[in-house]
């Protein structure tokens, strides 16, 4: 019998959605922003983890068990993440598929490492996450210096010449892919015009975007989440720009063009190459659109997460964390989004990031290095 627990603990809340679980059962989780400005990518971590537990279930479960999902709501707030992870540490949860902020994976990532609980992100891409050498976090997506490397190659192949400049919103994902991006185009040997920092949840970029509107800015890159790159957006068009926003995966969900509405056509932004068109995914995919949900972003990411842990748990025999976490690092993995394998810091080994391009109607597709 499946149960569903979402909390935040910053509010002191522990809500059970439906019976408690029976004793047989292994409870697992999933943690995110399920509240908050990051809610629209809290909710596709849900959709994928209760998918994948459905599916797990129909199957058998792990090790003649059934699973039981608990859902955990950090809002992408730091303190409430390492609330929710100490929460879910103290229930002895073998293992969490989260979080979605790399400013909530990692403090949150220290306290599943002390209360031994085997931590799968589907999301979170700041390097730090895998390099502290931690010996119980694993992520299914790719980094920042990876995504930044192929922004920085777009820009150099189709902005010579013209004026960049490079914002952040000063949070551990937007500084460190800004960061990461600069890196890569001063390598390149492109100097941008401008670099700039904001905070997260500002509304008003009155001042930054006069700024780019003197400097002739050609293209901007944001490193920063969908909400304010949505604003920064409209907030060009209103003074008359026309410059191309650029972010990272962040904007891979369709609430940043229901913030945009049609101005948001022609905004770029890297992500791996989407999912949904994987013949991996096609059976899942199926499933998700005759329940009218669509499986965009970090969805079947989180899927995967599930496939790879409960792979992992029937080969190891047992759902102990460490043993599984071994198994994991030593194995080669099936999953919705293709074959997975991980090295010593819990990276996955294949890694392929593209550019994608909102259109006037909201959606997104893949472009080539050309920017065709």
């Amino acid at each position: 019998m499946k149960s569903v627990k979402l909390f935040g603990l910053a509010i002191g809340a522990s809500l059970a959605l439906s019976t408690a679980a029976f004793a047989q059962d292994v409870t697992v989780a999933v943690a995110g922003p399920m509240t908050g400005g990051e809610s629209a990518f809290g909710r596709q971590m849900k959709n994928g983890a209760d998918m994948a537990v459905k599916d797990l279930n129909a199957a058998g479960g792990v090790l003649g068990k059934k699973l039981a999902l608990e859902v955990g709501d950090d809002a992408c707030d730091p303190k409430q993440a390492r609330s929710v992870a100490e929460k879910l540490a103290s229930e002895k949860i073998p293992f969490v598929a989260g979080h979605y902020c790399s400013s909530s994976s990692i403090p949150a990532s220290e306290a599943y490492a002390d209360g031994n609980v085997l931590q799968i992100t589907p999301a979170s891409t700041n390097p730090l996450f895998t390099e502290r050498k931690l010996w119980n976090v694993a992520r299914v997506c790719g980094r920042d210096d990876q995504q930044g490397l192929v922004a920085a190659d777009y820009i150099v192949k189709n902005y010579k010449g013209k004026n960049v400049a490079i914002l952040n919103d000063k949070t551990t994902y937007g500084k460190g892919l800004a960061d990461e991006t600069k890196k890569a185009l001063n390598k390149a040997g492109f100097q941008e015009k401008m670099f700039e920092s904001y905070n997260k949840g500002d509304k008003d970029f009155t001042a930054i975007v006069s700024r780019m509107k003197r400097e002739n800015i050609d293209l901007v890159y944001v490193g920063g989440y969908h909400q304010e790159s949505g604003l920064i957006v409209r907030q060009m068009r209103d003074q008359g720009m026309q410059t191309v926003l650029m972010a990272g995966d962040a904007l891979a969900d369709k609430e940043f063009a229901s913030i945009t509405g049609p101005a948001g056509e022609g905004t770029l932004f890297t992500f791996g190459p989407d999912p949904r068109n994987k013949p991996t995914a096609k059976a899942i995919v199926e499933k998700f659109k005759a329940e009218n949900i669509d499986p965009e972003g970090y969805t079947l990411y989180t899927y995967a997460a599930f496939q790879v842990w409960s792979q992992a748990v029937k080969k190891a025999g047992t759902t102990d964390p460490k043993k599984v976490m071994d198994t994991i690092k030593a194995g080669s993995w099936d999953t919705v989004i293709g074959k997975m394998e991980f090295d010593a810091k819990g990276d996955i080994k294949q890694i392929d990031y593209v550019v994608y391009k909102w259109d006037a109607k909201g959606n997104y597709t893949e472009i080539n290095a050309k920017g065709s």
